[in-house]
């Protein structure tokens, strides 16, 4: 099992509508960036544990966890012409962008906020603490997954 962060902005998409969805689930679809895509369709995998957190808000953290339920496949939203997702350059034969499912697992009582998850000691790897680090999707060590975790359940 490997650990992930997903960025969203909660007035598109929240940690409470994930929790709201049909069987508590959904696609995380709509990435357009290719390192991020090449997690999704690579390294995301069954199983797997995410932090949902919340960007561009007044409340910006890691807001809950998911569970991964379903491994990447093509993102339907870039064969659809009335999508803001839509790439024609895409084709169903040759799919540029991927998704996964994810499944709701909890929401925090807070968000743990971006500026207290700089501040802890240990918390180095972690490419939302580097400069740079602007992906939608990256990739948590399992001791840092631990401690964030830790300090989100205070």
């Amino acid at each position: 099992m490997a650990y992930w962060l997903f960025k969203t902005e909660p007035d598109a998409f929240s940690i409470d509508d994930l929790a709201n969805r049909p069987e508590q689930t959904e696609p995380w679809d709509g990435v357009r960036n290719y390192q991020a895509r090449n997690f999704l369709r690579d390294g995301v995998k069954l199983g797997d544990k995410v932090f949902i957190y919340h960007s561009s808000c007044k409340q910006v953290g890691i807001a809950g966890v998911a569970e991964v339920v379903k491994d990447g496949y093509p993102d339907t939203t870039q064969f659809n012409p009335e999508s803001k997702y839509f790439d024609p350059k895409s084709s169903q034969d040759n799919p540029r962008w991927y998704r996964v499912d994810v499944k709701f697992v909890e929401k925090f009582s807070s968000v743990l906020p971006l500026s207290v998850i700089k501040a802890m000691d240990g918390i180095t790897e972690l490419p939302l603490v580097k400069k740079g680090g602007r992906l939608s999707i990256m990739p948590v060590e399992e001791a840092e997954w631990q401690q964030l975790y830790a300090a989100a359940k205070q």
